[in-house]
């Protein structure tokens, strides 16, 4: 009973946990902007904020973040992989090898 209350109140859909990554993003380009504007600023520090602080960090983390995602959809491949398996060898378990399935030519004599 407690776990279902706690599954539906506390669940947050992936689509909603991307603001996360755009949030970040926004934040590493403004101190991209800031870099490449000021005085004392090159655009070659601005390069190396944007990528060391934004584009590297968070390329881990959504591989991260994406791994039971990636999990789960390998573990319903081989879940589909596996029944059309089955169901393949069921198809004929008489243990003989499958015959011709279409009917014979009655031949006219």
């Amino acid at each position: 009973m407690m776990t279902q209350f706690f599954d539906k109140r506390y669940y947050v859909p992936q689509s909603e946990m991307h603001i996360v990554p755009i949030a970040w993003m926004f934040v590493v380009v403004l101190m991209t902007i800031a870099e490449a504007t000021s005085t004392q600023g090159t655009l070659l520090g601005a390069f190396f904020t944007f990528v060391l602080y934004g584009l590297l960090p968070l390329s881990i983390v959504m591989y991260v973040l994406g791994t039971p995602g990636r999990r789960r959809a390998r573990r319903a491949a081989e879940a589909a992989e596996a029944e059309t398996t089955v169901s393949a060898s069921q198809s004929d378990a008489g243990g003989h090898a499958p015959g011709d399935r279409r009917a014979p030519v009655r031949e006219e004599p």
